[in-house]
């Protein structure tokens, strides 16, 4: 690039900004840092190239970058909120870092929920709870502040308090509309269907019937096995065209032995942008009938695999490491885990040496899986997709205790998904064999659908466990003991069928 556009600042982040929303953040950070050379006082730059590093998960890099920003820019709140959310995510404390970019930017929601979720992770859930209720008090209509509340309730212990601030706000103003989606949609987190199915009668008491309600009820009315209330009211809703409702209606029809009739519903929305969400459902349809297209879907050689790592990471102090971050009293709301905690944010922006070292091994570990599946294929949701360029768009780490376990699910964001096995109970506390296994393929119970797991695996100390995110995964519980284990999702490439 000309040395006169390295001096043209807005350009270069244009430009920068492209790079990295098209997946190639090395290049946009190589192009800032030849900017900088030129302008190493212009703290635009500066900023830029810590957004970048953030993204990468270089969250050393990231705060050097961002706190050099900051000597020609202090009282910048974007930059101070940028700084405090990388301080957080690299495991740092980060409270005081939130409380300087809220003073410049006091009515900001974004820095507010992340002093929160500051405080929530260095273990201070009673103060993040209190400060929330104090601002709800006086802003009773802010939605985000509600749903961080009710999670940081359920987190903290407090099950019973999930919809609290919720109804409270609803006694102020009980024609939002959103509010109430916002307080229904909290309570499906959680799977309370029967308290979710009288608020929807309260609601339509006082808003009237809409399509919005109907969908909630009839949803409702499917978990709850009221088959013909169900039945009725999702075919009020048709056509239907939403695909997170098409899932719902699958579900149903599933649940309902309409197996065909299901398979058809996913089959129509295999090319939406969003049909992650309906593959797993479309497997289990054509499981149930017998149809070989879920080999193809899902049983190919290579799209699951396990990797012995004991040799390359220290796993004990990976454990010292981890446990030290599991600070929740419960689980988390929405989540697969029951009986153990889960960490929040992502696990693999942290700065501490064993989890650098994790996840340098588990990247390196992605690129040898991925060279290694089967050929491309366009009309696949997992093979059509090709990279030498591994990212993440999630990690975190989860402790069971004796009982626990993961309902079976799918993480319909991700590419690939896994299970590390950091530190297990030894074989007594475990119990006969298959507990605390990893279950692939397993239906979700509540479809009472008659089909065994694909694939069981034995979990190891050290081993890793690759499998595609669309692949229904869960745990058998295990007698006694403490299952820790570390998590992620390898994030979809930018582009189709080629390196990104």
């Amino acid at each position: 690039m000309p040395m006169t556009d390295l001096l043209d600042t807005d350009n270069v982040i244009a430009r920068a900004k492209a790079l990295g929303n098209s997946g190639q953040s090395d290049q946009a950070i190589d192009l800032v840092r030849s900017a900088i050379t030129e302008q190493p006082k212009e703290g635009k730059l500066w900023h830029m190239l810590g957004i970048l590093h953030r993204i990468e998960q270089d969250s050393a890099a990231a705060l050097v970058a961002l706190e050099k920003a900051l000597d020609f820019q202090p009282d910048n709140p974007t930059l101070n909120h940028a700084l405090a959310r990388v301080t957080m995510e690299a495991g740092l404390p980060a409270v005081e870092q939130f409380d300087k970019a809220r003073a410049l930017a006091p009515n900001d929601g974004a820095i507010i929920i992340g002093r929160s979720a500051a405080q929530m992770a260095s273990g201070r859930f009673d103060r993040a709870i209190g400060d929330l209720e104090l601002i709800l008090s006086a802003n009773p209509l802010w939605l985000e502040g509600h749903e961080l509340l009710s999670e940081a309730r359920w987190t903290a212990g407090d099950k019973d308090g999930l919809i609290r601030s919720f109804a409270e706000a609803l006694k102020i103003h009980p024609k939002n509309g959103a509010l109430w989606a916002k307080c229904l949609d909290a309570l499906f987190k959680a799977d309370r269907f029967a308290e979710a199915s009288h608020m929807v009668e309260e609601a339509r008491a006082i808003l009237g019937d809409s399509r919005g309600l109907i969908m909630y009820d009839a949803i409702c009315a499917s978990e709850l096995g009221e088959v013909e209330k169900a039945n009725q009211l999702f075919e009020a809703l048709a056509p239907i065209t939403e695909i997170a409702l098409a899932v719902r209606h699958m579900r149903h029809l599933l649940r309902t032995g309409r197996i065909e009739l299901a398979a058809r519903l996913g089959e129509a929305f295999i090319n939406d942008p969003e049909a992650n969400q309906i593959w797993p459902y479309i497997s289990l349809a054509w499981r149930a009938m017998g149809d070989h297209r879920w080999e193809w879907l899902d049983d190919q050689a290579g799209l699951v695999q396990t990797y012995d790592l004991a040799d390359r990471i220290d796993t004990t102090e990976l454990a010292r490491c981890l446990r030290a971050m599991h600070v929740a009293k419960a689980d988390m709301v929405g989540q697969s885990v029951r009986g153990g905690t889960q960490t929040d944010g992502p696990l693999f922006a942290r700065i501490d040496p064993e989890i650098r070292n994790l996840r340098s091994v588990i990247q390196s570990t992605v690129q040898e899986h991925v060279a290694a599946l089967p050929a491309i294929d366009a009309a696949h949701p997992v093979l059509r997709y090709r990279s030498n360029s591994i990212a993440f768009s999630g990690s975190w780490s989860v402790r069971l205790r004796g009982k626990g376990f993961h309902t079976s699910h799918v993480h319909p964001m991700g590419w690939f998904s896994s299970a590390f096995y950091v530190d297990l109970p030894n074989e007594a506390d475990m119990g006969a064999s298959p507990s605390g296994w990893l279950a692939l393929g397993a239906p979700p119970p509540e479809l009472s659908l008659d089909l065994p797991a694909v694939r069981n695996v034995e979990p190891r100390t050290g081993r890793l466990v690759i499998f595609p995110s669309i692949m229904w995964h869960g745990t058998v519980p295990f007698d006694d003991g403490e299952r820790l284990s570390v998590a992620f999702d390898v994030a979809k490439p930018a582009t189709l069928d080629g390196a990104a």
